[in-house]
């Protein structure tokens, strides 16, 4: 197998500036009037992007959800796909968005807007800037792919509910493992401004179900009060949140350089004049990669079954606190002199910024824990994601038309085909 330990660095000149293709800007608009939402199905943008890829002569993998709504893509830009088992590099990027629900926008946000009236285009639009831009960007770059073939060994991956579960793309690896593909690198297309990251924090979220007892508020000795046992807890993640800000070892590479946790969903009781029975909240942990969130985990559900729960049962029996574990991401970290970190940087024509951290999920981490090394680097600036009139500029656009021109002109080192 070939790695991308063993890659030496190109040399590439200074890019001059450049403006998008016209395909780059249509594919954009395309995939934008696809409303992708986490919640809803992404089948429309996959299959249209199946269809293209056919056109052009290429084989896509689609590998569903339980309940065939939503689906990964994953296919090799060979006319010989099967030939392609070990290496290749991974162009990955995912197709869902986050909701507009109660978003001011001035224009319909699944249908792609162009201005320039900043003196630089933008194309404004739900999913623009996190990541429909890069995914179209590849599409449109197929066919030079394909060109390239013979000495590119390359894969093109689309995942679905980056933005909620990660379920995606733990599927598609799965199944690349099971079909014994096994890439030697992957590019992670997430909008930083065509910046190398090598670190991400981890996330986890938790759901805490208190179940007190009910009682007239008249009686409040007689019931279990949910909501203020729930304070509790609440109030001790925060002050485990202020021990890690006060405590915990700097990264100074991130922007908040701590582990941070916060409550971010609470409800509870249904009258005031009742003593509630249940409440239930949710809380994230965004941790360094040094730090370890089963420890933490672990703090938060003994301070609950050594503080709390003794003094509610003594009450009432049936009473207690469950913990539940929701989205679970390891945080990622690959070596900023790591060959694969070098290579892409002289790829992409930013040796002179140093690789960067952020505080945002990527599905890095979890290419990374299946063995592929793998690097996050995209257009577009994650300050736009989310956001009511989230763009990504034209600029952007042909920075990273330039990169993958560069990638099918240059590819890894040591990944040509025989």
């Amino acid at each position: 197998m070939n790695k991308p330990a063993d890659l030496p660095l190109v040399d590439l000149p200074p890019s001059a500036a450049l403006s998008p293709s016209a395909a780059s800007l249509a594919m954009i608009d395309r995939l934008i009037g696809f409303p992708t939402v986490s919640r809803d199905s992404n089948l429309g943008l996959i299959e249209y992007a199946r269809d293209e890829l056919a056109r052009l002569g290429v084989r896509a993998n689609l590998i569903y959800d339980a309940a065939r709504n939503k689906a990964n893509l994953f296919a090799t830009l060979s006319s010989e796909p099967d030939a392609i088992k070990t290496g290749g590099l991974v162009i990955s990027g995912h197709t869902d968005t986050v909701p507009v629900d109660g978003q001011d926008w001035s224009s319909d946000p699944f249908r792609a807007e162009h201005s320039f009236a900043s003196g630089n285009g933008r194309i404004h639009g739900r999913g623009t800037a996190d990541m429909k831009g890069f995914i179209a960007i590849a599409l449109a770059a197929v066919p030079k792919f394909l060109a390239a073939q013979e000495k590119l060994p390359l894969h093109l991956s689309l995942t679905y509910d980056e933005e909620t579960t990660f379920f995606g793309v733990r599927d598609l690896l799965a199944d690349l493992a099971e079909r014994g593909i096994r890439p030697a690198g992957c590019i992670i297309g997430e909008p930083t401004d065509m910046r190398a990251i090598v670190a991400h924090k981890g996330k986890r979220d938790i759901c805490c179900r208190v179940r007190g007892r009910e009682a007239h508020s008249s009686l409040t000795p007689d019931g279990v009060n949910a909501i203020e046992f729930a304070a509790q807890l609440v109030a001790f993640i925060r002050q485990t949140a202020d021990r890690l800000s006060r405590e915990e070892p700097r990264d100074a590479r991130f922007a908040v350089p701590y582990t941070t946790l916060q409550t971010g969903l609470i409800m509870g009781g249904i009258a005031v004049n009742v003593v509630p029975r249940d409440c239930e909240f949710t809380f994230e942990m965004r941790n360094l990669p040094a730090t370890s969130t089963d420890e933490l985990t672990r703090t938060i559900v003994e301070y609950a079954e050594r503080e709390l729960v003794p003094e509610m049962l003594r009450v009432a029996t049936g009473t207690g606190i469950v913990f539940e574990r929701g989205m679970d991401l390891p945080a990622f970290g690959i070596a900023a002199d790591h060959p694969l970190v070098r290579w892409a940087q002289q790829v992409a024509n930013t040796t002179h910024l140093s690789p960067g951290a952020v505080g945002f999920a990527t599905e890095a981490s979890m290419f990374s824990q299946a063995g592929v090394p793998t690097v996050v680097i995209g257009p577009g600036s994650i300050d736009q994601a989310h956001k009511p009139g989230e763009y990504i500029s034209y600029e952007q656009v042909a920075a990273c038309e330039a990169f993958f021109d560069r990638i099918a002109a240059q590819p890894m080192p040591g990944e040509h085909r025989s």
